[in-house]
């Protein structure tokens, strides 16, 4: 078995040329939590392009480190022949050192290769995060080829700022490097972070020159046009002298690890171990219960992006919630809803487990997702997001916990572990209970009907969850769709699992509530002057009939909700008026609240976040509902995927969008690399291939 490759080609006109080198962007992650992220240019374009953005424990979480290590060739006179950094700035402009010297880039199994040429001298750059780490590894392959006599240097600049990753780019940085007693290592410490970045040297012998430089003039133009702080300096004490003739592979180590977790990393290839890592992963994914056909590239590719989600958070808290502490600490489990900005978010979590694990055969960590998210129930619901270097979840969500059940029922599907559905049932019996009887920010049952209600001024509690200042942008308070979707499913789940595990006590309470929900349901929810399913009912203003994708969720979920006679004509309406080659918009093209273009500041762009926004995971719940009313025609479905597998080469490169603008030909918006986006994309290839084979 091979680790997929993905070559980017670029555009011969210059102009062309560069506008790829800054607007692409690459993504590698350490299963920590920490990251790097940045252009294919090595401009800094956004508050969180960095070569090591290091997950801290709480309360400082993720934190900016190493921003660049600016390098440069320099002759036998001292004369600076080449770069391979860039900047941005007012007063410069767009200055790409390496356009000139770039030849290639590639990603080998997910981690990004560069290769230069500077006169006769190659240059090969390639980056790791080894797992589990808050370290960064960048190798050097060096070749003179026909002039290996020739001298030259490679100088290396590291430059810092600490800062928590979404704090502005203009946040004050002061440090200083210092060489400690171990050999070839430095360590570079700011009074603002108690942890140091240790920077550790193999393959070479550098000479270390200080020369304290501040470069204040640091242009962000992706946080520009998002309407944020954008100008900012970055931090040097000095560069590292590399003689290349008396080397041809460097390795550069940045970490904020301790020395002892840095020096056991190095005692192996730190490249070929994360190779042999990821072609377990393939393996795994191969040999899974669930699929066994041989993958496609793109497919392959998916498994190991779905890889970067996956992650073992940094301590919480001290002890398990809900267990005694003197028991050993398991090891925890979670997905980051996306980079660069996203933490872990319940509902995120729930939706994109399915397929960034158990489509990937990776079982034991969907049951410690499963297990990391129990242990946080608070009054019947889970939370809705860990907020960034946070004590506590925040729970301010009506449809989390219901997506909890959905995630429970396809790992059990997918694994047939009874036990843990066994285990988790008495804490699944009391969020049943306690949704029935009333929780937290007025989610609870209407006695009248069956339908669960939910709102409290203010908090925004759906996925639709746009929020500016005071301004909840689609409140949605009432009964929503897709709400109501995920309680039935869930308490149709529910009602199967006390049926298999001899809970007979709350059948038939349970069974009634089942009934009455799907009447109810089936009742007030088809609008049938527009041949689709109202939005909300009972709302602030009534009924809502805007046509929106949350319907699909009536007929994707394990339990369906909606009656068979109306599942063509949702879909109908979806691919008429939703549909694009790249998911689904948020709103009807029609609907006098369509926002086209998502662009400008917060309040600007949270108007249009689900105002007819595309959004990429949705294409999961269309294939499912497509697949599951014509299961002969998945070739209809394989078409759209084709926009997508396209994008995995535009924006961060093998990644998919968190978003994408309403409006032709819907211009990449948001997060660059989103968990439920990918796990949805994985969903909708295996459904496709599956239901290939079963009519073949």
């Amino acid at each position: 078995m091979n680790l997929p490759l993905r070559h980017v080609e670029f555009s011969e006109d210059s102009l062309q040329r560069q506008q790829q080198l800054v607007s692409r962007e690459w993504l590698v992650t350490a299963g920590s939590g920490s990251y790097a992220m940045g252009s294919l240019g090595f401009v800094p374009t956004r508050r969180h392009h960095g070569l090591l953005v290091a997950n801290l424990p709480a309360p400082l979480g993720r934190t900016m480190s190493l921003i660049q290590l600016r390098e440069e060739v320099v002759g036998a006179d001292g004369e600076v022949i080449g770069r391979l950094w860039g900047k941005e700035s007012v007063e410069h402009g767009l200055q790409i050192h390496g356009d000139s010297a770039l030849e290639s880039f590639r990603l080998e199994g997910g981690l990004p290769v560069w290769q230069y040429r500077i006169g006769s001298l190659a240059i090969e750059k390639a980056l790791v995060l080894p797992h589990g780490s808050s370290t960064a590894c960048v190798r050097y392959r060096l070749d003179l080829g026909s002039d290996p006599s020739e001298t030259l240097t490679l100088r290396l600049r590291p430059m810092v700022q600490f800062r928590g990753h979404n704090d502005s780019v203009d946040t004050p940085c002061e440090a200083s490097c210092r060489s400690v007693e171990l050999d070839r290592s430095y360590e570079v410490s700011a009074e603002r972070c108690a942890t140091p970045l240790r920077i550790r040297f193999n393959g070479c012998e550098p000479s270390y020159v200080c020369d304290p430089v501040s470069d204040p003039g640091c242009f962000y133009r992706v946080e520009q046009s998002r309407g944020y702080d954008h100008m900012g300096t970055l931090h040097s004490d000095g560069f590292f002298n590399l003689d290349v003739a008396k080397a041809t592979e460097i390795l550069v180590t940045a970490s904020m690890d301790p020395w002892d977790d840095v020096d056991r990393l190095l005692t192996s290839d730190v490249f070929e171990t994360e190779r042999h890592r990821r072609l377990s992963l393939l393996e795994q994914a191969t040999s899974c219960k669930i699929d066994s056909q041989t993958f496609d590239d793109v497919t392959s590719e998916l498994i190991l992006t779905a890889d970067q989600f996956v992650i073992a958070p940094a301590p919480r808290q001290a002890d398990r919630p809900d267990s005694d502490p003197r028991t050993e600490e398991p090891v925890r489990r979670s997905i980051i809803a996306g980079y660069p900005w996203f933490t872990d978010w319940g509902r995120d979590t729930m939706i994109s487990l399915p397929g960034l694990t158990l489509a990937t055969g990776r079982f034991d960590d969907a049951k410690s997702i499963l297990l990391t998210f129990a242990d946080y129930v608070r009054d019947g619901l889970i939370p809705n997001l860990f907020p960034e270097g946070g004590q506590e979840g925040m729970y301010h969500t009506a449809d989390a916990t219901l997506w909890f059940f959905q995630a429970i029922a396809e790992y059990q599907r997918a694994t047939g572990d009874d036990e843990l559905v066994q285990q988790l049932l008495p804490k699944l019996s009391q969020i049943v209970d306690a949704h029935r009887t009333g929780t937290r920010f007025g989610i609870r049952v209407d006695p009248s009907d069956g339908l669960l209600i939910q709102g409290e001024e203010g908090v925004q509690l759906t996925w639709m969850d746009a929020k500016a200042g005071d301004w909840v942008v689609t409140p949605r308070r009432g009964k929503a769709v897709e709400i109501n979707a995920l309680w039935y499913n869930a308490i149709k789940l529910h009602s199967e699992w006390l049926r298999q595990f001899g809970s007979s006590d709350q059948l038939d309470s349970i069974g009634d509530q089942v009934d009455q929900t799907y009447r109810s349901f089936n009742e007030r929810f088809w609008f049938a002057e527009g041949n689709h399913l109202f939005d909300i009912v009972d709302g602030e203003c009534g009924d809502d009939a805007s046509l929106r994708p949350n319907q699909l969720f009536a007929l994707s979920l394990t339990h369906p909700v909606l009656g068979r006679k109306h599942w063509d004509d949702v879909i109908d309406s979806c691919v008429e008026h939703l549909l694009t080659p790249l998911g689904l918009r948020s709103l009807a093209m029609s609907s006098p609240d369509y926002h086209g273009v998502y662009h400008g500041d917060v309040v600007k762009r949270d108007a249009a976040y689900h105002q007819g926004t595309v959004w990429s995971w949705l294409i999961g719940p269309m294939v499912r509902a497509w697949c599951r009313a014509n299961p002969d025609r998945g070739d209809v479905a394989a078409d759209w995927l084709v926009g997508l597998e396209e994008h995995l080469g535009e924006s961060c490169i093998g990644q998919l969008s968190e978003i994408f603008e309403g409006n032709a030909p819907h211009a990449a918006k948001g997060c660059n690399a989103q968990a439920w986006s990918i796990g949805e994309m994985l969903i909708a290839k295996q459904l496709v291939a599956r239901q290939s084979a079963n009519n073949a």
